[in-house]
């Protein structure tokens, strides 16, 4: 089955984006997923389709109307079985658990605010997912969606060139990934590391291992934590 992307937004032409290339890209022509754009601003109101209001308790910006979002959540095509996820930097932080969640689903809904937000109301009746993909703030969720597509459909099947490429990998076992090396052998006066060379498989898959206990140890210490804390209660 392909694997249905659904957006609701305020700008449908952001999409497939640079998910229209590479890998994306050949996955979408070739039938592995597909992305629907549905347009929120038609179900606007009024002779110019207004789609937000000021804030309630005042306050600088506008909020997307709760009306609004929900015709545009009942319009939708995508199923009941989809996870429906608001993309805002309020949200739970992404993780690669949750990407494997979502692309192990049929598909996904996204809806992406703009301005202030949407009215926190049509979020809770509708039980969305609140997910952010960072502390920071962008100029509308269409970005983080994009985001977050990237990161489901590499994992669908038959869009990475090697099922393995998505096991060794940052996150995947709750560490950053080791580094990485290729020809030549020497450059700019840097020399791999001679284990790599050495053909010792098992002492290849130690070295990396090491490289990415120290790695997430020194640059990720909330990553650190968590695995040092998972590893004593399994003991593995």
């Amino acid at each position: 089955m392909t694997w249905q992307a659904t957006v609701l937004t305020l700008f449908p032409d952001m999409f497939p984006g640079h998910l229209g290339q590479s890998l994306a890209g050949r996955a979408l022509d070739n039938g592995l997923w597909s992305c629907r754009t549905e347009d929120m601003r038609l179900h606007g109101l009024g002779r110019h389709r207004a789609v937000d209001d000021t804030p309630f308790g005042g306050g600088a910006g506008m909020v997307i109307r709760p009306d609004v979002v929900d015709a545009a959540l009942a319009a939708s095509q995508a199923g009941a079985d989809v996870p429906r996820i608001y993309l805002t930097p309020r949200g739970r932080p992404l993780s690669q658990r949750d990407v494997r969640r979502y692309a192990a689903s049929p598909g996904v809904l996204l809806l992406c605010g703009r301005f202030e937000g949407v009215d926190e109301r049509v979020l809770e009746a509708r039980g969305l997912e609140q997910v952010s993909i960072g502390d920071y703030v962008l100029s509308g969720g269409e970005t983080a969606a994009l985001v977050l597509l990237d990161a489901c459909v590499r994992l669908l099947p038959g869009v990475m060139g090697s099922e393995d490429s998505g096991v060794e990998e940052s996150f995947s076992e709750g560490l950053l990934e080791y580094p990485h090396y290729t020809r030549p052998a020497e450059w700019d006066g840097r020399a791999v590391p001679d284990i790599l060379l050495s053909g010792n498989h098992a002492a290849i898959a130690a070295w990396r291992q090491a490289q990415a206990e120290e790695i997430t140890r020194e640059r990720r210490p909330d990553l650190w934590s968590a695995w040092l804390d998972r590893r004593e209660k399994t003991g593995l």
